[in-house]
């Protein structure tokens, strides 16, 4: 009886063990987290989840201008914070494949809103499915919204990231959910 008792619990040991080194898709490692639509994504503040992601040419009324089409991505987001984190419409970049010719750098932008300059209380959702522009998710609330995106047409590959920013101006882990569409 012993040694089955032993045995059980050092095969418990070993599968703790292993699924310890299971796949760490979404945690930081050396400054980033990479994933893909799907996969959950632990930041410092919250957990957030790409659901899903579509190109349309108009979504709930608003078209782009010419030469663009939107990107349509659902997120989830749960705050694991411990306290009330404040949200707006630039936490989440869009990144697409750049073309012969064209700048890398300026292949990304931000969702789309109505409203200019800085101040992010100045936009307005241009669909009620998006996220606010500016919100407070509690701690332990989950928040499920649309990120519209306008972006070039013919793009296939994207990257939706978000960077940590702390209240003393200084940033930590970057991530990015990679996806083609």
């Amino acid at each position: 009886m012993k040694k089955k008792w032993i045995t059980l619990c050092l095969c418990a040991v070993l599968v703790l063990a292993l699924s310890a080194c299971g796949d760490r898709i979404g945690y930081p490692k050396d400054g980033q987290a990479l994933g893909e639509i799907g996969d959950t994504m632990h930041t410092a503040f919250f957990d957030f989840t790409i659901e899903s992601a579509e190109l349309a040419d108009s979504f709930d009324g608003y078209t782009p201008a010419e030469g663009y089409e939107l990107l349509v991505a659902d997120i989830t987001i749960e705050n694991t914070s411990g306290m009330a984190q404040p949200m707006g419409v630039w936490d989440f970049q869009v990144q697409w494949n750049s073309l012969d010719g064209e700048d890398p750098n300026l292949a990304f932008g931000y969702p789309v809103y109505e409203g200019e300059g800085d101040d992010a209380t100045a936009y307005t959702n241009v669909s009620q499915q998006q996220l606010p522009n500016i919100y407070e998710i509690q701690d332990g609330e989950e928040r499920q919204g649309i990120l519209l995106y306008q972006v070039p047409e013919g793009r296939e590959t994207f990257s939706i990231s978000f960077l940590e920013y702390f209240e003393d101006d200084t940033t930590g882990d970057v991530f990015f959910v990679d996806f083609t569409l």
